[in-house]
């Protein structure tokens, strides 16, 4: 089992940065799954346990300018890490000016990912910061347990979100005033948030978000959102912090960022950016 990679170009180095720091505000330990074309961060906290789950995933050439790896075996050729994204977050703040950042699995007295950063130096020799970041290597037989989470039925409401800063900033405010917040949608692109306490009820309403060409596909949805009028709402009631916690972390930057809602189960959200994409399921609370 082998693995080690190289980043060179400065932008594709911060951009990897931003996505580590975004992923380490999400989870505090998470799973890393190597392959020979991608890097996986998982999130799965048991959802039926009222735990949030990520699914995080980059294509390994947008990022390294070299990635080698061999998996645990040649008809399983993949490597499953367990780290704490923080440490790793830590790492590659010391590289932000970097002349290369080079990674690679050690097994000295334990599991690591060493991160060596390169640093400029005005000497002819190069200075170079080492980090060891312990990790655990997971066994063969527990790989089923982090695939990719399934999505039910789309129920479906799947909409694009309003900008990410003013949701925020809405939900910011809605936190001082309950620990839950009900998110619903129809599929002719209007979002409602709302809280409703013994003392006070607020939405805030945003239209004109419109739906994904695949929302009204066959195939995509169940039959009864099939039938469904567009300008019913599905709803979710979910923990304001878990939603506070992915928009206040969220560095990634997404060129499409959108929000499936399965009534009264999931609400599930996919940040897209180019080269990236990455799922977020907070679980409803009954």
């Amino acid at each position: 089992m082998r693995f080690r990679a190289k980043i060179v170009d400065l932008a594709c180095l911060n951009h990897f940065s931003r996505i580590i720091n975004t992923i380490a505000r999400l989870a505090k330990t998470c799973v890393l799954r190597l392959t020979v074309c991608k890097l996986y961060f998982i999130l799965s906290d048991k959802v039926a346990n009222g735990g949030a789950s990520m699914w995080c995933e980059l294509s390994q050439g947008n990022f390294f300018d070299e990635f080698q790896m061999e998996g645990v075996a040649a008809e399983h050729n993949e490597i499953y890490l367990e780290l704490v994204p923080e440490n790793l977050s830590r790492a590659l703040k010391t590289a932000q000016s970097a002349k290369a950042v080079k990674i690679k699995l050690t097994n000295k007295h334990c599991p690591c990912l060493r991160v060596a950063v390169e640093l400029p130096s005005l000497s002819s020799s190069s200075r170079i910061v080492t980090h060891d970041i312990p990790v655990g290597v997971i066994p063969r037989r527990m790989w089923n347990d982090f695939r990719e989470p399934n999505v039910p039925d789309f129920d479906v409401s799947l909409i694009y979100l309003p900008v990410l800063k003013t949701m925020k900033s809405v939900v910011e405010r809605m936190k001082n005033l309950s620990n839950f917040i009900v998110i619903e949608a129809n599929l002719s692109g209007e979002m409602n948030l709302k809280i409703e306490t013994d003392l006070v009820s607020v939405t805030t309403h945003f239209k004109d978000l419109g739906n994904p060409p695949w929302a009204s596909e066959d195939g995509c949805q169940s039959s009864e959102a099939q039938g469904r009028n567009i300008e019913s709402m599905a709803e979710a009631c979910i923990d304001i912090k878990k939603l506070q916690q992915l928009l206040a972390g969220q560095q990634v930057n997404p060129t499409k960022a959108l929000c499936n809602i399965v009534r009264k189960r999931i609400v599930h959200f996919i940040l897209l950016h180019e080269e990236v994409s990455l799922q977020y399921f907070i679980p409803a609370i009954a």
